[in-house]
């Protein structure tokens, strides 16, 4: 495989979205001429499929930058992970991470079954050392900038600790994805005054403030601040997160639907709706999650993106560029370190305590 300016290879299950391999060699094209990604590609698939797209998409030109492997199994997104990972070993996903274990990639991007992914990751790569469970995370807009919501469903019931490892993780994804030096850190909970929410928050909120230092903690947010832009990542359980997520796709849906039927109710508002056409298209550009649709598997020797299953060619285009943005910036090894820093700090805190 040729080299190119960025030393970067990402393995792309093309079997997993809900549109087939067609989206994904658009997605890949569109990185490439439109994202100028510069880093190379493995496609998993069905190989005569996938080079007969390639001709056609004109990605040939490319072709010393894409390489493809043969794979003859899918898993489906109603299977069972674990069953349908052992079952069928040769499937797109199961072999895109193989090349990640085999140091043939740096990164793993798929639209496939969410808990087929995550288990298949963590029984091939196992987490970083000192990381409990993996999280997680994806990049949300807001009024000032986008922010890291991280755990939005990996662990739907979770403990103090894992949450302060989330801290570490959604932290070191917004320095990668976000560009940012000192993310400020907070945690979700239903009201910021001292002792305000649950046990659970009210434990990951004391440990947090020891960590102040490894991490940039600002402190407790509450759900009507989520979009003031006034914080880089928000901390919670993949239970919160999951229905934070889920409810705001669902509201910008029934907003952008609500909208669009109140701009074509008579011929005054389709003129004014047409002179706003523009308006409405950095609105969508802005809010929708096709510029951030890659959500990492935060917490894994190995960095693996989950991108939704109806992902269209932007949107996969998008995980191509976040998966390149978090292997340049050694997401991995900075988790490493920092999630060794809070162990040590919390261990201190742990004995200082227990001989007063």
């Amino acid at each position: 495989m040729g080299e190119s300016a960025v030393n970067c290879t990402i393995a792309v299950d093309t079997m997993g979205g809900d549109k087939g391999p067609t989206e994904f060699i658009r997605g890949l094209f569109y990185a490439i001429e439109e994202l100028k990604l510069e880093c190379n590609f493995v496609l998993v698939g069905n190989k005569r499929l996938i080079e007969r797209l390639l001709t056609v998409g004109k990605l040939d030109a490319y072709q010393d930058r894409i390489k493809v492997i043969h794979s003859t199994q899918v898993i489906g997104m109603n299977e069972k992970p674990i069953q349908a990972i052992k079952s069928k070993k040769d499937s797109s996903m199961v072999q895109a991470i193989a090349q990640l274990k085999n140091n043939e990639a740096d990164a793993v991007v798929s639209c496939g079954n969410t808990g087929a992914l995550m288990a298949c990751g963590t029984l091939r790569l196992r987490q970083i050392a000192g990381v409990d469970r993996p999280a997680l995370g994806i990049i949300v807009p807001s009024k000032q900038g986008p922010f890291v919501l991280t755990d939005v469903g990996a662990n739907p019931e979770s403990t103090a600790e894992h949450l302060v490892h989330n801290a570490v993780l959604g932290s070191n994804y917004a320095k990668a994805a976000l560009n940012l030096t000192h993310p400020r850190v907070a945690l979700l909970t239903i009201g910021t005054e001292e002792g305000k929410g649950t046990a659970l928050t009210n434990q990951t909120h004391t440990q947090l403030q020891k960590i102040n230092g490894v991490i940039n903690y600002v402190g407790p947010i509450e759900g009507f601040q989520l979009f003031d832009g006034e914080v880089d990542v928000v901390v919670c359980d993949g239970f919160v997160g999951n229905i934070v997520l889920k409810s705001s796709e669902a509201l910008f849906g029934f907003i952008s639907t609500t909208l669009r039927e109140a701009l074509v109710r008579n011929v005054k508002r389709k003129i004014g709706a047409v002179l706003s056409k523009s308006a409405f298209k950095d609105m969508k550009t802005r809010l929708g999650p096709d510029q951030h649709a890659g959500a990492p598997l935060l917490g894994l020797k190995g960095n693996i993106l989950k991108a939704h299953g109806s992902s269209n060619f932007v949107a996969i285009a998008n995980a191509l560029r976040i998966a390149q943005e978090v292997v340049t910036h050694d997401m991995i090894d900075s988790i490493g370190s920092e999630i060794n820093q809070c162990n040590a700090l919390n261990t201190h805190c742990e004995e200082e305590n227990a001989s007063n």
